[in-house]
């Protein structure tokens, strides 16, 4: 199912209604030919009454300008020095953009106002520089935003600030956006860039914690690409200052905005401010999510076949792991408090979110779980995956006796041969 069907977005709407969404939008992608599926994309998020607010860049216009110009532009993105100059060629490019912005709004029958709702001052001298025309938020008229957000009106903030004396200041798009998502308590900010997400060393990021990635900036600050330096930094302050989610996402991949908003997946780097994940116990409810996560591991033969029938007679042995509230994987620890041992069953992480570490997470719990209930022993049984086991989680071979009589019969029954693992519990977690 595509994230863009009704029933992939209805999930969604309940949690995201009536809350807002800043979008950031580097100046590259208002210019892309796919800029107006972002617009179209806009407009679904509004008829699903979302509040939007889109701030734009411009540093690639300004380039682009300065070069028709034969000038060197002292400040392309809005946090080195400014001068005179290039304010110039940035107050031309910044109303270019905002006017093709409002204009494909427009298209799709958005009402937009462009706003000068940043009040911002000089940024000063720093280290001995004067950064001149540059500028820095100094705060955001809430009063302003809400009233066009109340109004059913997408404002559209362009990267400058204002004081009370009638200066302009060039400001960087990605603090505007934060100040304003901060301001208004959006519970998302969106920066839409021209690469796939945050690249470290090379790799993309699927996801990340943002004091994980405080701590990557700290010592590690090279090892991102000179491209996304200013999204990761802006994007560990955005969690820091309270909003839940900052999604970073390419905008030239189509639908990439409501994938990366309407599916558990997404398509860029997700940096959240707390640990959003989390193991629960399954409810009957959950029966057909469990039996829909295991389907191709089952066609696969690597799980065994489990009926509606024998999950929910079964079903307080079952555990779910969410992200977001969706369910990504599930575990099974079925005991036998008689023999003093648990089986770990139906360990099954979804395809999408593998090499993340669930796995692991998962199989701890398990023993946790197993050590708080007083068993002394785990077992698994595997046909395909007991090198993982061995390898990932300290379990090693053993025998069929080792299992339960019971489980036992049920084992030789089966046919499947699987491998039987075990493991020791210590009486405190590993």
């Amino acid at each position: 199912m595509k994230p863009t069907d009704l029933r992939g977005i209805l999930q969604y709407i309940p949690r995201y209604r009536e809350k807002v969404f800043v979008i950031g939008i580097d100046g590259a992608i208002v210019t892309d030919e796919n800029f107006a599926n972002i617009l179209l994309d806009v407009a679904v998020l509004r008829s699903v009454s979302i509040n939007v607010v889109l701030v734009h860049g411009a540093s690639a216009q300004i380039r682009e300008l300065a070069d028709e110009q034969h000038l060197a532009p002292s400040n392309l993105d809005g946090s080195g020095i400014t001068d005179a100059a290039t304010l110039k060629i940035a107050l031309l490019a910044s109303n270019r953009l905002t006017h093709e912005i409002l204009e494909g709004l427009a298209t799709n029958d958005l009402r937009a106002a462009c706003t000068n709702g940043i009040i911002a001052h000089p940024l000063g001298i720093l280290h001995g520089i004067d950064h001149l025309l540059t500028g820095k938020v100094e705060r955001v008229d809430v009063d302003l935003f809400q009233t066009l957000l109340a109004q059913g009106i997408v404002p559209v903030v362009p990267p400058l600030g204002f004081d009370g004396e009638g200066r302009t200041y060039r400001v960087n798009s990605d603090s505007v956006a934060i100040a304003i998502a901060e301001a208004l308590k959006a519970i998302k900010v969106i920066f839409i860039t021209t690469d796939d997400g945050l690249i470290r060393q090379g790799q993309l990021i699927r996801q990340m914690l943002a004091s994980d990635l405080d701590k990557f900036l700290a010592d590690r600050r090279e090892d991102f690409s000179a491209e996304t330096i200013s999204k990761a930094t802006h994007a560990a302050a955005a969690c820091r200052s309270g909003i839940p989610r900052v999604h970073i996402i390419n905008g030239r991949v189509d639908e990439g905005l409501l994938a990366e908003v309407f599916s558990n997946e997404g398509v860029g780097t997700l940096i959240y401010a707390n640990e959003y994940q989390q193991i629960r116990r399954a409810l009957k409810k959950d029966i057909r999510n469990i039996q829909m996560l295991t389907k191709n591991s089952v066609a696969s033969e690597e799980l065994i076949k489990r009926t509606q029938a024998s999950i929910e007679k079964q079903l307080g042995d079952y555990y779910l792991f969410e992200i977001d509230k969706n369910p990504v994987a599930c575990v099974a620890l079925h005991t036998y408090p008689e023999f003093g041992k648990g089986e770990l069953a139906c360990l099954y992480v979804k395809a999408s979110h593998e090499n993340q570490g669930i796995g692991r997470k998962l199989i701890q719990f398990v023993e946790n779980k197993a050590r708080e209930l007083g068993l002394q022993e785990l077992l698994v049984m595997s046909s395909q995956a007991f090198t993982y086991f061995q390898s990932k989680a300290g379990f090693v071979e053993g025998h069929p006796d080792d299992l339960p009589l019971a489980r036992r019969d049920k084992y030789e029954q089966s046919g499947r041969n699987s491998k039987i693992l075990v493991k020791k519990l210590t009486k405190s977690a590993i």
